[in-house]
C-alpha cells in the first residue's frame, strides 16, 4: 500500500464493516445485540470514529458470513493503530476537515483532477501557493501563511517518493494557467515547474484550451482519488472543495459521473506532449 495513513485505513475499515453488514441483511441494532454493545457504538465503527477491537471484528465477520477476511482486517487494524499521518505536525496550518483529504491523498495510487481556476495545490511552487493562500484568507497572519505554504510544499513528497509514487493526471484549464497569480514572474516559475513535472513518468498534464468552448467541467474543479487493490471493494472518492468544507462523493454511481466527465475532458484537452509545449509557450509570454 502507498501509505499506512491511519485516517485512510479507518475510513476503509468503517466502509467495509457497513457494506458487509448490509450485504448480510443485518441491521445496526442486530449487530449491537450480537456484540453486546450500544447501537451508537456500531455507528461509531461504521463511520470511522472508532476502530473496532480484534475480537469484535472476528465475531462480526463470522456473523456476516465473511470469516475469510479476518486476517486482512487484523492487519489493517494493527497498522491503523500504530501508524501516524504525515501531516499531524501541520494541524495548526489547515482546517480540521482537510485532514481526511490529506490522509486519503497519501494512501491513493492516483489523483486525477480537472482544475478550472488555478494550478492544483499538489503541483504549486511556494510563491504561487503563498499568493493563493494570501488572497483566499486575508485575515491570516504572516506566520499562518508561511505554515500553510509549508504544508502545501510537503505534499510534493507524495509524487517524489521512490517507492510507489503517487500517479498524478491533471487536466488544467488554459484560463488557470494564464491567471497571473502572484504576478508574471511567479506565474512564469510556476509554469516552468509544470513543464518539468510533465517529464516525470508518473505525472500526466493536459491543457484544456480556451478554444474548446463548453465542456464537461463547467461546474468547476474536482479530484478523483483511486486506492490500491488491497482496499478491496473501495471504488475511490470524488472530492470537491468549497470555502466551508470538503465534499466527498463515495457512491459508485456518483463517482462514475465524475469519471465520465474527466474522461470527456481528457479527450477534449491537448495530449501531454502538446500540453507541455503549450505550457512552455505561455511561460515565454510572461514578462
Amino acid at each position: 500500500m502507498s501509505s499506512g495513513s491511519p485516517t485512510a485505513l479507518k475510513r476503509w475499515i468503517a466502509f467495509e464493516l457497513r457494506a458487509m453488514r448490509e450485504e448480510a441483511g443485518r441491521s445496526r441494532p442486530q449487530a449491537a445485540e450480537r456484540l453486546g454493545r450500544a447501537v451508537t457504538q456500531i455507528g461509531h465503527l461504521e463511520t470511522g470514529r472508532n476502530l473496532p477491537s480484534l475480537p469484535d471484528v472476528e465475531v462480526l465477520l463470522a456473523w456476516y458470513g465473511r470469516p475469510e477476511r479476518v486476517e486482512v482486517f487484523r492487519d489493517l487494524i494493527r497498522r491503523a493503530r500504530k501508524g501516524r499521518d504525515w501531516w499531524i505536525g501541520f494541524t495548526d496550518a489547515m482546517p480540521e476537515w482537510f485532514g481526511l483529504y490529506l490522509g486519503l491523498e497519501a494512501s491513493a495510487v492516483e489523483a486525477a483532477s480537472y482544475d478550472a481556476v488555478h494550478v492544483p495545490g499538489l503541483l504549486q511552487t511556494a510563491p504561487y501557493a503563498e499568493a493563493i493562500i494570501r488572497a483566499g484568507e486575508r485575515a491570516l497572519s504572516e506566520a499562518e501563511i508561511a505554515r500553510r505554504t509549508e504544508l502545501r510544499m510537503a505534499r510534493h513528497a507524495l509524487y517524489e517518493r521512490q517507492q510507489d509514487p503517487l500517479r498524478v493526471w491533471a487536466v488544467l484549464d488554459e484560463a488557470a494557467l494564464r491567471r497571473q497569480v502572484g504576478g508574471p514572474a511567479v506565474l512564469r516559475d510556476q509554469l516552468h515547474l509544470l513543464a518539468e513535472l510533465a517529464n516525470r513518468p508518473n505525472i500526466d498534464l493536459q491543457l484544456l484550451p480556451a478554444s474548446s468552448g463548453a465542456h464537461a467541467g463547467v461546474e468547476g474543479t474536482f479530484t478523483l482519488l483511486t486506492f490500491p487493490p488491497e482496499l478491496e471493494g473501495d471504488h475511490g472518492v470524488a472530492y470537491v472543495e468549497t470555502r466551508v468544507r470538503g465534499i466527498y462523493y463515495e457512491d459508485p454511481a456518483e463517482i462514475l459521473l465524475y469519471r465520465q466527465a474527466l474522461t470527456r475532458l481528457q479527450v477534449q484537452a491537448l495530449d501531454p506532449e502538446e500540453s507541455r509545449d503549450a505550457i512552455n509557450r505561455i511561460a515565454q509570454e510572461m514578462t
